[in-house]
């Protein structure tokens, strides 16, 4: 069966001696996240041609998931707090869509 989710498509450049960094805190990110309510998926991948890009995939029930998601601590702490300061830049896409929950 369908339904109806929002999913985010970010992309993550890491500043050279950060690559390290960034990989282990996303994988702090990705286990809280996973714990939120709206949240169905948080997958997050490497690069195998440039280690300094990650790539992040994040499924939610709704937009206002993805919006709750925002204001939780965890966010706060790692995403803001550790992740963003070791990257060179980033970039959010969002879909609403049908497909498998």
């Amino acid at each position: 069966m369908s339904e109806t989710h929002f999913q985010v498509i970010a992309h993550y450049h890491a500043i050279t001696q950060e690559v390290e960094e960034v990989a282990g805190l996303l994988g702090k990110l990705a286990e809280a996240s996973l714990q939120e309510e709206a949240n169905l998926a948080y997958d997050y991948f490497q690069s195998v041609n440039d280690p300094g890009h990650f790539v992040i995939l994040e499924k939610y029930t709704d937009a206002a998931g993805f919006a709750a998601h925002r204001t939780y601590e965890h966010f706060k702490t790692l995403a803001i707090g550790e992740i963003l300061p070791r990257l060179n830049s980033r970039t959010i896409e969002t879909y609403e869509g049908r497909g498998d929950a």
